[in-house]
């Protein structure tokens, strides 16, 4: 190894003096001055680049290790200090930091760091390493065993995959992706890089590889736990329950008793709408955490708000808000759950609760998505007592806070607008009469959210032959297989390739779609609901794969509507709803679509307005149901009294009589709403048709 003394005098120039390399050169170039025992030339060159880039991360962690390495265990804390403000999530920080508590003999300050460490990065085989010694020196022999386990199996694996799941574990997935590739073009198949190609299919929300990727890892190696765990995720997140249940089954016999396996099996309960089934299962597991830790409290908070949106599904308010409250007692910072109250809408907000909620919302430490929920949560909450100013400043920030992360473009739904207009003639349809499936079993209500929906799913649900479901994702799932991988926004594939399909393609979706939407349709009526809003930019589709289905839109004025959206924080999705200019040209947008339609495929779409149900109701039911060839039935008048389950935001009011009360809220805020009246502009009188 090279002398301190002597690399400064050696060829190569020192980092801490070049200019003109990029900061990945020369952030590489100082690690191999730490790789070759140069600490004092890497921090100065950490030092001099950190003048130009103090937040960069790398670089923090370079001057905190050289520091450390230097035996300057004290600045090397301060360093990470500075490391911690920047980025409190980054693992490799969490590992410095207790490798400079083991330099100073502080055990108890050091395991809390390594632990901390591998949770948020579990490939980090040094700290496995140093806790397997700490937790052998201290007698917690239970927890070095695991530890051990850890240490073995990373040492296991090839080295390229430890480096990416390092990297992966860190945020890096560009970088982790084509480490990982390309270990698995040279090497062939390893279940241990499939599944981490699985994980980053998952984070990039490519559902369709990572469900492939499992399924050979789980089929390679039956008993990876880990990997099927996982598995099971993916399924739940592309609704695929009954697949899910089986994938979960080895898990549930394996460890009957362990609640990951039982929180899945829960969710998947809940995908299937057994919401009665799966409340005593959460109440079972809330009575068996013990004790009031940290972290028994979280997880505490977390079954309390699901057992909650059970609660809430199937009409059982009281006992919902009871949940809720118990989850944000456990947590007062926890935002899911002070929103799960507000979104009940007919929920009031004690004086106590509100001030929490504004206490956490200007609390530093909280996390991002915790504000944005109290945010919303607050709005609502001094909507209610009468504090409209107050309350469209807690929705504004709420708004801006989502609208500054979640990445939408008004320009995709521009495009594919046009599209849809371009591609979907009255010729095409014409020449295809007679294709598609002959089901006339599925009722598509759809609209923009926040538009009476709701209460139109739940009038035809209350007809014995009409089934209600859920916001069902199979024609979306239908639309990303036509899109294809290779996303292009500016010129999609899809509707482009409609006309390309023949007779039996347009067939086999209609037969894919009734089949993947059998599993939620348990009463086994003969027609059943469909009501995701966002199937309306696919009403061409629809057409073509089941000619026979009912398709009805739900429409409401626009001021309503729009500030309606504003107001609501959505689980997932409606991206559009978290700013007015966006809310509007959503709105005009789609009016130009449904008007395409009107044009292309006269009365193939039943146009109800949602004021007009709530002026006459009597008479939009018998319209409604004449559009859906179905005989009158009084229940459908008296929808309020079903005890379906209702999953939407809107699920206490379709339990009450109908109500003249909501149409006008956004009048209270007319102040604020002048940008929105202007964006709409002409939307405000041509909404009707």
């Amino acid at each position: 190894m090279a002398t301190q003394a002597s690399l400064p005098h050696s060829d190569k120039p020192s980092v801490a003096h070049r200019t003109n390399a990029s900061p990945e050169a020369d952030i590489k170039a100082l690690h191999a001055l730490q790789a070759s025992g140069d600490f004092p030339g890497a921090l100065a060159g950490a030092k001099r680049l950190l003048a130009a880039d103090p937040a960069n991360r790398d670089l923090l962690l370079i001057e905190a290790h050289a520091l450390r390495m230097m035996k300057q265990t004290d600045p090397a804390l301060e360093a990470l200090e500075r490391l911690a403000r920047h980025h409190p999530n980054f693992s490799q920080m969490f590992l410095e930091r207790g490798l400079c508590h083991v330099a100073r003999r502080d055990a108890p300050a050091a395991i809390g760091d390594l632990r901390t460490a591998v949770m948020l990065n579990p490939a980090l085989a040094m700290g496995w390493r140093m806790l397997d010694g700490l937790y052998r020196m201290t007698g917690d022999t239970a927890s070095a065993a695991i530890a051990e386990r850890h240490v073995a199996h990373l040492a296991s694996l090839p080295q390229p995959i430890v480096h990416a799941k390092v990297l992966h574990g860190d945020g890096e997935i560009d970088a982790a992706e084509m480490l990982i590739r390309r270990f698995l073009l040279e090497a062939g198949d390893h279940p241990e890089a499939m599944r981490l190609l699985g994980q980053i299919g998952q984070k990039r929300n490519v559902l369709d590889d990572a469900e492939t990727l499992y399924a050979g890892v789980v089929a390679m190696v039956p008993d990876h736990h880990e990997a099927r765990h996982e598995y099971v995720q993916v399924l739940i997140a592309r609704h695929k329950f009954p697949q899910a249940r089986e994938a979960l089954e080895p898990l549930l016999k394996r460890d009957p008793a362990n609640h990951a396996n039982r929180t899945q099996a829960a969710t998947i309960q809940v995908g299937l709408g057994d919401f009665e089934g799966v409340i005593p299962v959460y109440r079972e597991m809330l009575r068996e955490i013990p004790g009031d830790a940290p972290e028994l409290r979280v997880r505490r908070a977390d079954l309390n708000l699901w057992l909650g949106h059970a609660l809430k599904t199937v009409g059982r308010t009281d006992e919902a808000i009871s949940a809720y409250l118990a989850a944000t007692d456990d947590r007062p910072d926890f935002g899911d759950a002070w929103w799960s109250l507000a979104n009940l809408k007919t929920y009031r907000f004690s004086p106590a609760s509100i001030a929490v909620m504004r206490q956490q919302l200007d609390a530093p430490a909280i996390a991002e998505v915790d504000r944005v929920h109290i945010a919303f949560a607050l709005g609502k909450a001094l909507e209610d007592t009468g504090d409209y100013a107050g309350s469209w400043t807690a929705y504004e920030q709420g708004n801006t806070l989502h609208r500054a992360s979640n990445g939408y473009i008004s320009t995709v739904f521009e495009t594919n607008t046009r599209e849809q207009k371009r591609v979907c003639t009255a010729a095409l349809f014409a020449e295809r009469t007679g294709w598609g499936l002959d089901d006339p079993s599925p009722i598509f209500v759809l609209g923009l959210p926040r538009s009476g929906s709701t209460l139109i799913e739940q009038i035809l649900a209350s007809h014995s032959m009409v089934e209600g479901t859920q916001e069902l994702p199979d024609i979306q799932r239908i639309v990303h297989e036509l899109q294809g991988r290779e996303l292009n926004f500016d010129d999609p594939r899809y509707p482009a390739v409609l006309p390309q399909l023949d007779a039996a393609a347009i067939r086999r979706f209609g037969e894919q779609y009734i089949a993947d939407t059998m599993p939620n349709r348990a009463l086994g009526r003969p027609y059943f609901i469909d009501k995701m809003p966002n199937n309306f930019r696919h009403v061409g589709l629809m057409h073509l794969i089941l000619p026979n289905a009912r398709i009805i839109d739900a429409r409401r004025d626009p001021m309503s509507c729009c500030f309606s959206n504003f107001k609501q924080l959505f689980a997932q999705g409606q991206e559009f709803t978290y700013g007015i200019e966006d809310i509007a040209r959503y709105y005009r947008t789609y009016l130009e679509l449904m008007e395409h339609w009107d044009n292309v495929l006269p009365g193939r779409v039943l146009r109800v307005q949602h004021e007009d149900v709530v002026d006459d109701l009597e008479g939009s039911v018998r319209r409604i149901l004449d559009h859906c060839s179905l005989p009158f039935e009084d229940a459908c008048i008296n929808f309020h009294q079903s005890k379906r389950s209702v999953r939407t935001p809107s699920s206490e009011q379709v339990r009450q009589p109908i109500f003249r009360d909501g149409l006008d809220q956004w009048k209270n805020y007319e102040a604020w709403l002048g940008p929105l009246s202007e964006a709409l502009g002409d939307a405000k009188e041509r909404y009707r048709g």
